[in-house]
């Protein structure tokens, strides 16, 4: 997770510092090398000892303190740190770090810091609203820091509104996302497809699949974590929308036909996870459709075909990724895919293994390309997200 990664955390004298406990906590069970900078009045209301049962480090505090081995030690903790979080972060610690002034051992080192750096502002609602944080914070996201935005909710103070620091899991998914893995992807545009499509037959009942999206989220959470930019179009799930990256919801196979298609002429990479109907009512009846004494049949008529399209409207530097669920005949049926839809690359995988079907949180996936086939063991979806994204890399790489 964070093995070998050194992480400063800088504590300000917010009623919220309790939670940086916990932060301090979950980065270290990560793996992480914690360092926690405490303002002089955050002192008064947790005790540093605390931090340093939690971490291992001392807490700094004082920046002439001499009870220490002979270094220059806002400079030293600066140089070592991947990255600086300060959470919570008062108004006035927000303004100090907004406009240069270092007076004390969190704002000098943070000064010092070239590291990616954090900042989860906790105040009152009106501190927080008023204009002059507002164009501190704005100066501190021009200046490279990325402002982690408050929640909403009733505050310490007897308010209502913004100014909460979010909870320690959402602080901690922001420094996993941070440095968790190389931003192998950094500047490109992704696109994934996940889940299944509902096609209506009346306005009670639908034709469907047993798709649940979770491979589709974990390429999408892999791709955001590797530093792209990624759009993840979501059939129907039971699943939470994963956080940094755009979320857009459909239902019906036509409905992710034109979402893929209108944002396709700006993306890089598509990885079409989702399992679109093939097929749809030729009518949908506009009341329940009653039981009758005899039999029923229900005339269908084709869905647009999303992967093809893309295929034949393709540009030279885009890599289009497909996946392929088969119960029997996998390399044959999905080579057949590859070659027909124009595909880069498809993820196989069929559904009578064990560990591969629906609804579980692992797949066994061979990677098909033009002149190779790769197969995976048996991977967590996370672990296999992950390893579909190497080799889109990888034939990226091969292209340029």
């Amino acid at each position: 997770m964070l093995h070998g990664k050194h992480i400063l955390l800088g504590v300000s004298s917010s009623i919220a510092l309790y939670k940086a406990a916990s932060v301090c906590s979950a980065l270290k069970k990560l793996g992480a090398d914690v360092h926690v900078l405490m303002t002089e009045n955050a002192t008064k209301m947790m005790a540093p000892v605390i931090f340093e049962q939690l971490t291992g480090n001392r807490a700094c505090v004082d920046t002439f303190d001499r009870n220490f081995e002979w270094k220059v030690e806002h400079i030293s903790l600066a140089k070592m740190a991947d990255l600086l979080l300060v959470a919570p972060a008062t108004a006035n610690v927000c303004a100090k770090l907004a406009h240069g002034i270092a007076d004390d051992m969190l704002t000098t080192t943070a000064l010092a810091c070239t590291c990616p750096k954090l900042i989860a502002p906790a105040m009152n609602t009106r501190m927080f609203e008023n204009p002059v944080t507002q164009e501190n914070l704005q100066t501190l996201r021009r200046f490279g820091w990325q402002v982690i935005e408050p929640a909403s909710g009733h505050l310490a103070c007897g308010d209502s509104g913004a100014g909460k620091l979010p909870e320690p899991e959402t602080l901690v998914q922001f420094v996993r996302q941070e440095l968790e893995y190389e931003k192998d992807l950094q500047g490109l545009r992704v696109l994934v497809t996940a889940g299944p499509t509902r096609e209506a037959l009346d306005p009670v009942r639908y034709l469907s699949n047993r798709s649940t999206g979770k491979m589709g989220y974990a390429v999408a959470r892999a791709a955001a974590a590797r530093g792209a930019q990624v759009t993840l179009i979501s059939g129907p799930v039971d699943l939470a929308p994963p956080p940094f990256l755009t979320t857009v919801p459909v239902v019906t196979a036509e409905e992710m036909y034109q979402e893929v298609t209108s944002r396709f002429p700006q993306t890089d990479i598509v990885i079409k996870a989702a399992a679109v109907a093939d097929y749809r009512p030729a009518e949908v009846a506009g009341d329940k459709i009653k039981k009758g004494d005899g039999e029923m049949s229900i005339p269908l008529m084709r869905t647009r075909d999303i992967l093809g399209f893309l295929g034949e409207h393709r540009r030279p530097d885009q890599t289009l990724c497909g996946f392929s669920m088969e119960t029997r005949d996998m390399l044959e049926n999905s080579r057949r895919k590859l070659e027909k839809k124009h595909l880069d690359l498809i993820a196989a995988n069929n559904v009578k293994v064990p560990g591969a079907g629906f609804a579980v949180d692992t797949n066994v996936l061979t990677l098909i390309t033009r002149d190779r086939e790769e197969e995976l063991p048996l991977l967590s979806k996370d672990e296999a997200a992950h390893r579909l994204l190497d080799a889109v890399i990888a034939l990226r790489r091969q292209a340029e």
